[in-house]
């Protein structure tokens, strides 16, 4: 699969936000408030300030149950009622500049990248908390502002219109989970390729237990943004095309490894429909992808393995899944403290296994687990995970966060794709 470098701070596998509940109306209305902000800084530090604040008139939630999202992420974004002081809305996200951070560039130079997120609009004054996720799994502040809403500086200007094709329309989105698909170099003439090549994505990707029992469960629209020009940067063999998303490979040195920095463009064009989750296609026949937890997706799409770069990105984007794929050269200690539990839920250092798949693993299955053909089709702990082979360790020898050749996700990915999916969907 698409080989991503690691991130340097790992939490603890945090699990839901139990316990609370907000009530949507008491503090929120429709529509959504977007906060446009800026990560900066290098190695061993980073500042953060918001760009601008936007009223937009669509929210892909809107449900009590749907304000404090699952604690994971490298990142969390939470938002308080000034009044009251209560928490009234956190969500996690792993950003493009957190793992940029990890990069020997990073140790020389300071940059800066565009964020963004999405919160349904509030009644009141609100205090925005960002934080970061630590070496030893704790949440830091980083940054914190209070909002007035109705100050004019949340704009409320119209939002730039795109065509856009519902590939399914299952109900409202705030029952849905609302995937609006991006177009990233196609012209104009191109536009009916979009939209085959997104039905053709997603209905692959329905057939993929476990998505194959929540077909009904999703809204996904096809947002037809054009390039003026069909293709993406490849800048390593000196290839560069003028698309709506300045995407690229070769993200951090990687060939294979496809982005877009442009996420505030992002934000403008899918400000036409509902959303809970992004999803860039970009239109070449090279081999790559990228996903990033509760930020961006993005796959090639003309590649004969495109379908299922598909689906595993997702698992990145969607549910916070690690990759299973490591390197013999890689120890763990470099990218995990591996004193704690990462929070993602599909690896282990097996400091806290009982707070992770434990349960599932058959009684007599040794642990660790040796990668033999006894246990090809077992539960247990094997070495080799997070792009490690030392340390960290993943549920089976083979999964789709791992490699192509599975059908679909291994029993522990499956229960925390069906975790988020019932979230967004209650």
């Amino acid at each position: 699969m698409i080989k991503k470098m690691a991130f340097i701070a790992f939490g603890l596998a945090l699990t839901m936000l139990t316990g609370q509940k907000v009530d949507f109306d008491t503090y929120f209305e429709n529509g959504s408030l977007r906060i446009d902000f800026l990560l900066h800084g290098s190695y061993q530090k980073q500042s953060i300030s918001i760009a601008r604040m936007k009223r937009e008139p669509l929210f892909g939630g809107g449900t009590s149950n749907q304000l404090l999202y699952p604690d994971y992420g490298n990142y969390r974004f939470q938002v308080r009622d000034k009044k009251s002081g209560e928490l009234i809305f956190s969500k996690g996200f792993s950003p493009i500049f957190q793992e940029w951070q990890a990069m020997e560039e990073a140790k020389r130079i300071n940059k800066t990248f565009e964020n963004t997120m999405l919160i349904p609009f509030p009644k009141g004054e609100i205090i925005v908390d960002i934080q970061y996720r630590d070496i030893y799994g704790n949440f830091q502040g980083t940054f914190q502002r209070e909002i007035d809403p109705k100050h004019y500086s949340v704009t409320q200007e119209k939002i730039t219109p795109y065509p856009v094709t519902k590939i399914y329309d299952n109900g409202s989105p705030k029952q849905k989970l609302d995937l609006a698909i991006i177009a990233e170099g196609y012209t104009e003439a191109e536009m009916p390729k979009f939209i085959s090549d997104a039905k053709r994505l997603v209905d692959y990707m329905f057939t993929i237990p476990p998505f194959n029992k929540y077909k009904a469960q999703f809204n996904v629209y096809a947002v037809q943004s054009p390039s003026l020009e069909s293709g993406t940067d490849i800048p390593g063999e000196g290839v560069y095309k003028n698309t709506i998303l300045n995407s690229n490979f070769y993200t951090f040195g990687e060939a294979r490894y496809l982005t877009s920095m442009d996420n505030f463009k992002l934000a403008d064009i899918a400000a036409n429909v509902p959303y809970d989750q992004l999803y860039v296609l970009v239109n070449t026949p090279r081999y790559g992808g990228g996903g990033f937890y509760n930020v961006i997706n993005l796959v090639s799409v003309d590649n004969e393995l495109s379908d299922k770069v598909f689906v595993h990105e997702f698992g990145h984007g969607l549910v916070g899944l690690a990759d299973e794929y490591y390197n013999a050269s890689i120890g763990g200690s470099e990218y995990y403290n591996l004193n704690i539990e990462p929070w993602e839920k599909n690896i282990t250092t097996l400091i806290d296994f009982d707070k992770k798949w434990k349960k599932k693993v058959k009684k007599g299955t040794p642990i660790p687990t040796p990668r033999t053909k006894k246990y090809t089709k077992t539960i247990g702990a094997f070495e080799g995970g997070g792009y490690v082979a030392t340390g960290v360790y993943s549920p089976m020898q083979d999964c789709r966060m791992k490699s192509n050749e599975p059908e679909g996700f291994c029993p522990v990915c499956s229960d925390a794709i069906n975790e988020i999916i019932e979230f967004y969907t209650k």
